[in-house]
């Protein structure tokens, strides 16, 4: 019986390597290569952009947190082997749920300040910029604070034999807690990180979608509830993609991991489905890029060919254009 464990264990934990690494390589160069360029674009124009875009320069650098520790755990997910260090390991750990959380709050801070901006034009256009600063400070330190459970209640590598893979993530054992205190964090964190966020960016989406059918003799007006309805279903798509299908998994895979008697057909369910679903949630470093792109005029601007020249330095841009001209005429 042990051997039969054993050797399921082994094939669920080779299988969840195999989905991690995958993964994580697909979207590592689009994820990186995208946020930079988002960073850029919005740090140019973040003087005569609306205010909204600080929440996306701060959704931005969660992102490119996320990613820039993407090649440590491929590395992991490749070797089974973890040669650099605990602090690293809890480090890496650590970044995946701040990411996570960080995303879901400022894409709830989006939705709202867009929403705001058709329901209530005049207040939120008075909104002082140093206030929404406040309000990124303020969610960082919550994110961060509340996600400090996941690194710290798990034991660093006792195992010496250096024959053996050191573990790392969500592979290191657990220190030991009480069904009530267990049952408490996961229930702050599927309420207060996912629940309220998402009845947040829900409901700027329907009262968005209503200011809509409201009549107005303004075409400008119309045209702005336009572009903040796209950028708030944007925000409501990433959202039921990225982190509704982990949400739900979330306290199942808890379920399973406990002490609790559950079977084994639905214990090893639950551990096939949830790498997917934790998956689906790192997939948003790459959608949130897209998201900017076609919801931002900002964003296209700035990437269009002449614009994309026009801040390249004098050198670069005599080159790229003699090259473009050659080109022209050789074809």
């Amino acid at each position: 019986m042990n051997a039969c464990n054993e050797n399921q264990e082994n094939s669920i934990k080779e299988y969840q390597h195999q989905i991690y690494a995958v993964f994580y390589t697909v979207i590592l160069v689009p994820g990186l290569i995208g946020n930079v360029l988002a960073l850029w674009v919005f740090y140019a124009y973040i003087k005569e952009t609306k205010k909204a875009v600080i929440f996306m320069i701060n959704l931005a650098i969660a992102d490119l947190l996320q990613v820039l520790s993407l090649p440590l755990r491929i590395y992991y997910y490749l070797n089974n082997s973890w040669p650099f260090g605990d602090a690293a390991c809890l480090l890496c750990f650590y970044l995946k749920y701040v990411n996570m959380y960080a995303s879901i709050y400022f894409l709830a801070c989006i939705s709202l300040r867009r929403c705001r901006l058709i329901i209530q034009p005049l207040r939120c256009g008075a909104t002082k910029r140093r206030r929404e600063r406040g309000l990124c400070l303020i969610g960082w330190f919550i994110v961060c604070l509340g996600c400090l459970p996941f690194p710290l209640l798990r034991k660093p590598n006792t195992n010496t034999n250096s024959t053996q893979p050191t573990h790392c993530f969500a592979e290191l054992p657990m220190t030991p807690l009480s069904k009530v205190l267990g049952v408490s964090l996961v229930t702050f964190a599927e309420t207060v990180g996912f629940l309220l966020p998402l009845v947040i960016v829900v409901t700027c989406a329907w009262l968005t979608a209503a200011s809509l059918r409201q009549k107005t003799c303004v075409l400008q007006d119309t045209g702005e509830k336009h572009k903040a309805l796209k950028m708030v279903l944007s925000c409501a798509g990433v959202f039921l993609v990225c982190f509704v299908p982990y949400h739900i998994t979330f306290p199942l895979d808890f379920l399973a991991k406990s002490n609790c008697n559950v079977s084994s057909a639905f214990k090893n369910a639950v551990l096939h489905v949830h790498p997917v679903t934790l998956c689906l949630a790192s997939l948003n470093c790459c959608l949130d890029p897209v998201m900017y792109y076609f919801t931002t005029n900002e964003f296209k601007r700035r990437l269009s060919r002449p614009e994309f020249l026009e801040s390249l330095p004098l050198q670069q841009r005599t080159s790229v254009s003699t090259n473009a001209t050659v080109l022209n005429q050789t074809d």
